[in-house]
């Protein structure tokens, strides 16, 4: 008998939200599904996943962490 896999879709605690216009541009970020703050660099992104107790060991982790409209180095609007 064939096993069909099903894809595995995580549902990362952190959403990083795709950046807005502004002075500087930001993301806006989710944690747990509330929005929490925006994020102006990657360091945001990391102090507040700390103040929500949890540590980012990978940026890079689908598991951990969705960039939403470009990923860790995106901080510009195009």
């Amino acid at each position: 008998m064939t096993e069909i896999a099903s894809p595995h879709i995580s549902q990362p605690r952190i959403l990083v939200l795709g950046v807005q216009p502004g002075t500087p541009p930001f993301r806006i970020m989710e944690i747990d599904g509330e929005v929490v703050g925006q994020a102006r660099t990657v360091t945001d992104v990391l102090q507040y996943a700390a103040v929500y107790g949890i540590t980012v060991h990978d940026l890079d982790d689908p598991d951990v962490i969705r960039w939403v409209g470009g990923d860790k180095f995106t901080w510009h609007h195009r």
